[in-house]
């Protein structure tokens, strides 16, 4: 089905074209018997794959990335696709237009994208009735960012809140500073200025857990534009503040990978294809600082069962999709899953990870080879 929409889809603006394939999904989502229609049809006939991260037993590895459904309104048609969770936003505590358009570029031939969306969000409150309308069941993480009239030096006033607001609705929050399209965001990123976040986030998460009686993960998500001591000293501190997962990683703003590109120099951020390679090296770098003490879902470029099994062998537990979902369609997931369980036989699928880690090195190499 999808093999026939998409030249329909490809053929309009990609901002447009995306407007309209969430707004059909919002539409299924809203209705039970056409997603237990298609869950029957699709999610419901892969193969189990269960695993067991942060405390949450996931259906599935395969989820469904922060971006995509930044509304919150699709979850239930997403979970009946096959995703074993979403990720819903970003959400920002007010609401905001985002960035100027156009910000979406398609690059086809490099199954990728440049976006400078900006975190254009319908704000807390109207995101979280979307998300009450989310089936029972359904593993959610809820991804929160900051406004942009909020200065860089505020930006923890909008963390605490958004996570304050989302706590009881999420199974997991992910703490988004790694997008290129906030203006500063990414220096939320750097040593002193992480620490005094994630001692904010903590002691906020604490009080949280003690109102509501309910312990709910942490995930920090990561750019892929950071070199090797940077990495090491995030892993630092995300031991420090025990957070419960790293997300990595965000899109990249390096064009070593689509030069020549008509759109090598639209500014925002690089998805797809090209970022694999370099994601997988995040993922492998903090593998080897954290050796399993701090789950890792691995993002960017995963779009096949190669794909997948890379960021596996680097040191992932979980993986999302994004960009590869745009391109590929909902098959991708079935390929992946099925992919996957075939690979793990009989064997629990954390048996699997272990050995995938026990082979040489797949990771190497630049993102466009």
């Amino acid at each position: 089905m999808f093999s026939l929409i998409r030249p329909v889809l490809f053929s309009l603006d990609p901002e447009t074209s995306h407007d309209l394939v969430m707004t059909t999904l919002s539409w299924l989502s809203r209705s039970n018997a056409l997603t237990r229609l298609i869950a029957r049809q699709t999610g419901a006939r892969l193969p189990s794959l269960s695993c067991h991260v942060m405390g949450l037993d996931f259906p599935n590895p395969v989820g469904l990335a922060a971006g995509l459904d930044k509304q919150g309104n699709c979850a239930n048609v997403m979970s009946a696709l096959g995703f074993g969770w979403v990720e819903l936003g970003t959400v920002t505590p007010l609401p905001q237009p985002g960035n100027p358009k156009p910000r979406m570029f398609r690059l086809e031939q490099h199954h990728a994208i440049i976006n400078r969306m900006g975190f254009n969000s319908c704000g807390l409150d109207a995101f979280l009735q979307n998300v009450s309308t989310t089936l029972p069941g359904i593993i959610k993480g809820i991804n929160i960012g900051k406004n942009a009239i909020t200065p860089v030096d505020q930006a923890s006033d909008d963390y605490l809140t958004a996570l304050e607001a989302v706590y009881c609705h999420a199974d997991y929050v992910t703490v988004n500073i790694s997008s290129p399209n906030t203006s500063n965001l990414r220096s939320l990123q750097q040593d002193n200025a992480l620490d005094q976040l994630l001692s904010a986030i903590c002691l906020k998460r604490q009080q949280l857990a003690d109102r509501h009686g309910m312990w709910v993960p942490l995930v920090l998500k990561i750019a892929p534009d950071l070199d090797r001591n940077q990495i090491n000293t995030i892993a630092l501190l995300l031991r420090k503040h025990r957070i419960d997962g790293v997300a990595a990683t965000n899109t990249t703003i390096a064009r070593h990978s689509v030069i020549g590109h008509r759109f090598e120099y639209e500014t925002g951020g690089l998805s797809g294809a090209p970022v694999r390679k370099q994601s997988s090296q995040v993922v492998m770098q903090l593998w080897q600082n954290l050796q399993g003490e701090i789950p890792i879902i691995g993002i960017g470029g995963v779009d096949s069962v190669e794909s997948a099994r890379e960021k596996f062998a680097a040191g992932a537990d979980l993986i999302q999709i994004y960009t590869g979902f745009i391109y590929r369609g909902p098959s991708v997931i079935r390929e992946i899953v099925e992919g996957l369980a075939e690979a793990c036989g009989d064997n629990e699928f954390s048996s699997y990870l272990q050995s995938l880690r026990c082979l040489p090195d797949t990771t190497s190499g630049r993102a466009d080879e």
